[in-house]
C-alpha cells in the first residue's frame, strides 16, 4: 500500500483505510511529528487510539514500519484486523513455521511490508537487526513502553535492550506509547529509550465510559453475581482475583451458575491459556476469571465490565486492568469488592517481600495511595486522575460517590478505642479477637489472655461487628495500624498513630452502605459518555440487531478472526441509527473503509434492506 498513498494525507489514510472522518485528541499532532522525523513519548488512556498514531505514518512514510509488542495475541489481532483494512502487514513471531519465517522476511527485504509487528526478544537477535540495516524502515513503535520501566507495573526485561534501536539507527523516528504511567514511571521509559529530545503528548487519562464502583465486600461471589446477572447478563467481562486457587474456584462457581466462565493464570498450561484466551476473543458473551497474567495487550473492544474480588496492589495496576472495558467508548463497569482481609493480606505480602528496601518503599506508597482511592468518599473519577496528576475541577457523575454520595461520620472516639485495644492487648492480636474484646465477648482465649481484665474491655458496645470491621479497615488504610509479619494478621501502632491517641486530631470515616440498585443505571453512564448503549440497540429493533450480529458472526467465521475484527459494535449500531440503503450510504458509516466497503457492504446492506 505504501507506495500508492505517499502523496496522500493523514486525514485521507484516516477515511479511505480505517474509516473515521476525523481525529479525536492530539492523534494528528503526533503523527505530524513522525511525519517529520521527530520522536514521540505518547500517554493515552486505552481505547483512546494509539495504534493510529503509528499506524498511519507507516503507510505514509517511505520504508516498513517496525513495531514492538509484548504479546503474541495481540500482534496477531492487530495484523489480522490491519489486513482486512487492506493494509501490507505482517508479524514475526514463535507462532509461525520457519517456511514461514522465510517467506515473511523476504516480503521485507523486497519493501512489500507498511508494518512488520516482531517481540522485543526477536527485534534484538543479530539476524534481525542484520535484516533491519539492509531495508527503509519508516519508523519504530514500542508498544506498552511502560514494560520497561522497573518501577512500573509490568516490568519487561527484555525491555531495557530497545535502548539499541536509538544507538544502530538514530536516523528513523521513535514512538513510545503506553496507557499508564506515572511521573516516576515516565521518567525511566524516557532515559532508557533515550528518548530525551522526543516531544512528549499526554492525553487525558480520564475514560468517561467507564463507570467506577467499589464495594464493602460481603459475600464477595454472591456480590459478583448479582451484579454480572442484574446488569451484564450475556455480556463479555474479565473478573480479577489475586491468587490461582481463588481463579480456579471462582470460574468453578460462576459455571455452576449457569455463567460460562474460564480460568486463566501462569499455572495453567501455555496450551490451556491460549485456548481460553481464544474462545474469550472471539466468542460472545464469555467471562474470564485471572490473575494478573492475563490482559496485557487485549484488543477486545466489547469487553463490558472488568470486576475486582481482591484489592490490587497499584492505582497503575487497576488503571491498566480496568481500562480493558469498554474500549470501543460504549458504557462499561470497573466494579470492585473491597474488605478488611484485603489490606491485611496485602500488607503481610509486602512486609514478607524479599525486595530491597528502597523498592518496597515505593510499593508501599502505591498501595496507600490504592487504599486511598478505595476509601476516599469525594469523586473517584477525580481522585483517580489526581493520582496520573491531572486535574479535574467537576465531579464526573458517573462513580458511586457521584451519583450515591457517601456519607460520614466523626470518630475519633472510636478511633482511640480501637487503637488503645491493640495497645492494651500487647499488639500481637488479629481483628477478630480484638472485635470480641471492645464488644465485651467472653471467649475462651480473651479469658485465657485475661484481657477482659483490660480497660479496653467492653468499651466498644455501640458499634455493631461490622461497624468495627469498617473502622479497623480504615484505620488500616490511613496507616494508623500495621500488620505483622507473623502470618496471622497481628495487628500494632504506627507512628502516625500517636496523634489520634493525644486527641490532636479528629478522624472522620465514610459510613459503609449497601447500595441500592438505580432503576436506570445504564442511562446514566450514556447521559455521560455521550456514547450509544448494547441495550439501547436491542430494545430499539432487536430483530435487526441480532441479524446484523449474526452476519458479523458468520464472516468472522468464515475468515477466522474474532467478530469486532469485522465491524464494532458501535459500526452496528451507527448501522441501525441511519439505516443506509446504498453503497454511498454505507461509506459514510464510522468504521468501514474503503476495504470493508468492498468487502461487506453488500453483505450488511442485504441484512439492513431485509429488516
Amino acid at each position: 500500500m505504501a507506495q500508492d498513498v505517499q502523496k496522500q494525507k493523514p486525514l485521507t489514510i484516516l477515511k479511505e483505510v480505517f474509516g473515521y472522518s476525523d481525529f479525536r485528541g492530539e492523534q494528528e499532532a503526533i503523527i505530524e511529528q513522525l511525519l517529520s522525523s521527530h520522536d514521540a513519548m505518547v500517554l493515552m488512556p486505552t481505547g483512546g487510539g494509539k495504534s493510529l498514531c503509528f499506524q498511519i505514518p507507516s503507510i505514509l512514510r517511505p520504508g516498513t514500519g517496525i513495531v514492538v509488542s509484548p504479546l503474541i495475541a495481540l500482534m496477531q489481532d492487530q495484523v489480522a484486523a490491519l489486513r482486512i483494512q487492506g493494509v501490507s502487514v505482517a508479524f514475526l513471531n514463535s507462532s509461525l513455521s520457519y517456511a514461514e519465517v522465510q517467506k515473511i522476511e523476504a516480503q521485507l527485504l523486497r519493501g512489500e511490508l507498511d508494518m512488520l509487528y516482531v517481540a522485543p526478544e526477536r527485534l534484538c537477535q543479530e539476524r534481525m537487526l542484520s535484516l533491519l540495516h539492509q531495508i527503509d524502515i519508516a519508523l519504530f513503535a514500542i508498544d506498552e513502553a511502560h514494560c520497561v520501566s522497573q518501577w512500573g507495573h509490568d516490568f519487561r526485561p527484555e525491555y531495557i535492550q530497545l535502548s539499541l534501536l536509538h544507538e544502530q539507527f538514530p536516523q528513523v523516528p521513535r514512538i513510545a506509547l503506553t496507557a499508564t504511567a506515572d511521573e516516576s514511571t515516565r521518567n525511566e521509559i524516557i532515559s532508557r529509550l533515550d528518548l530525551v529530545n522526543a516531544r512528549l503528548f499526554i492525553s487525558s487519562f480520564d475514560r468517561p465510559n467507564i463507570r467506577y464502583r467499589v464495594t464493602q465486600k460481603n459475600n464477595a461471589r454472591r456480590q459478583l453475581l448479582s451484579f454480572i446477572n442484574t446488569e451484564h447478563a450475556g455480556d463479555a467481562g474479565i473478573v480479577y482475583c489475586l491468587s490461582r486457587k481463588k481463579v480456579n474456584e471462582t470460574a468453578h462457581w460462576l459455571n455452576e451458575q449457569g455463567i460460562e466462565a474460564l480460568p486463566y493464570h501462569a499455572g495453567l498450561s501455555a496450551q490451556v491459556r491460549e485456548k481460553h484466551q481464544e474462545q474469550f476473543i472471539r466468542q460472545d458473551g464469555i467471562v474470564i476469571v485471572a490473575t494478573v497474567a492475563f490482559g496485557m495487550g487485549i484488543d477486545k473492544p466489547d469487553v463490558r465490565y472488568v470486576a475486582h474480588l481482591d484489592l490490587p496492589k497499584s492505582i497503575e495496576s487497576y488503571y491498566q486492568e480496568t481500562g480493558r472495558a469498554g474500549r470501543d467508548g460504549l458504557a462499561a463497569d470497573a466494579w470492585m469488592v473491597y474488605g478488611l482481609q484485603d489490606v491485611i493480606m496485602l500488607r503481610q505480602m509486602l512486609s514478607s517481600s524479599e525486595a530491597n528496601e528502597q523498592i518496597k518503599q515505593l510499593e508501599q506508597r502505591k498501595l496507600e495511595a490504592m487504599l486511598g482511592f478505595c476509601e476516599v468518599i469525594s469523586c473517584r473519577r477525580a481522585s483517580l486522575l489526581g493520582y496520573f496528576g491531572e486535574q479535574q475541577d467537576e465531579d464526573c457523575g458517573n462513580c458511586d460517590n457521584c451519583l450515591e454520595p457517601v456519607e460520614s461520620w466523626e470518630g475519633t472516639t472510636e478511633a482511640q478505642k480501637a487503637l488503645s485495644c491493640v495497645f492494651r492487648t500487647g499488639q500481637r492480636f488479629g481483628v477478630s479477637y480484638l472485635i470480641d474484646v471492645l464488644r465485651g465477648k467472653l471467649t475462651p482465649r480473651i479469658e485465657q489472655f485475661r484481657h477482659n481484665e483490660v480497660s479496653t474491655f467492653g468499651i466498644g458496645q455501640e458499634l455493631s461487628e461490622l461497624q468495627w470491621r469498617s473502622v479497623f479497615r480504615q484505620l488500616m488504610a490511613r496507616g494508623l495500624i500495621a500488620v505483622d509479619m507473623d502470618g496471622f494478621g497481628s495487628l500494632r501502632l504506627t507512628e502516625d498513630s500517636r496523634p489520634v491517641l493525644r486527641g490532636e486530631v479528629s478522624i472522620y470515616f465514610r459510613k459503609d452502605v449497601v447500595r441500592k440498585k438505580r432503576p436506570d443505571k445504564k442511562a446514566a453512564r450514556r447521559k455521560r459518555s455521550g456514547q450509544y448503549d448494547d441495550n439501547v440497540a436491542n430494545s430499539a429493533n432487536p430483530e435487526l440487531w441480532d441479524a446484523l450480529r449474526k452476519k458479523r458472526t458468520e464472516l468472522a467465521q468464515e475468515q477466522g478472526v474474532p467478530a469486532y475484527i469485522i465491524f464494532h459494535d458501535a459500526t452496528l449500531m451507527e448501522m441501525m441509527e441511519y439505516h443506509p440503503k446504498t453503497l454511498h450510504e454505507f461509506a459514510q458509516i464510522n468504521g468501514v473503509g474503503a476495504s470493508k466497503l468492498e468487502k461487506y457492504a453488500d453483505d450488511f446492506l442485504e441484512v439492513l434492506n431485509a429488516c
